[in-house]
């Protein structure tokens, strides 16, 4: 058996550190208003689908690093939008919630939530990862074919 690469390991840490935040972030939202509601429902849903998405990716890492980092990419954007919702929910709401309007008004536009910022670099950094090794893989190709 191969011996893992540096990328595929720094892609595996970052897909389980996304899993421990998204969870994080989720924990105690099911069964609630929140979980169903017309805007928020499916932002639940869509971290809840990337969140098994990051797992799957973590396991395919180190037999299929392609599709993991593919894996990893849709799950990033999957769980972005509650995340954004988290941080700026008025400006979110204006946006895609289509006249959406809160009973009770959220002071601000932006509410710098700990975990929700933490969920939104660590995306950005298994973005980064992903794209970087989908950058370098194509490079390797193009130097072999050439």
């Amino acid at each position: 058996m191969k011996k893992p690469g540096k990328q595929q390991l720094w892609l595996a840490v970052s897909c389980l550190v996304c899993v421990i935040v998204a969870l994080r972030n989720t924990n105690g939202l099911e069964g609630t208003e929140f979980s169903g509601g017309w805007l928020t429902g499916p932002l639940l849903s869509m971290i809840d689908i990337g969140t098994l998405l990051f797992v799957l990716a973590l396991i395919v890492t180190f037999m299929y690093p392609r599709i993991a980092r593919a894996l990893a990419l849709a799950s990033s954007l999957l769980c972005l939008p509650l995340y954004l919702y988290f941080i700026a929910p008025v400006p979110f709401s204006q946006i895609f919630g289509f006249g959406h309007e809160f009973k009770v008004q959220p002071g601000g536009g932006f509410h710098w939530n700990g975990w929700a910022i933490t969920g939104v670099l660590t995306l950005a950094v298994t973005t980064d990862f992903c794209l970087h090794d989908f950058a370098v893989t194509s490079r390797v190709q193009i130097q072999e074919q050439g």
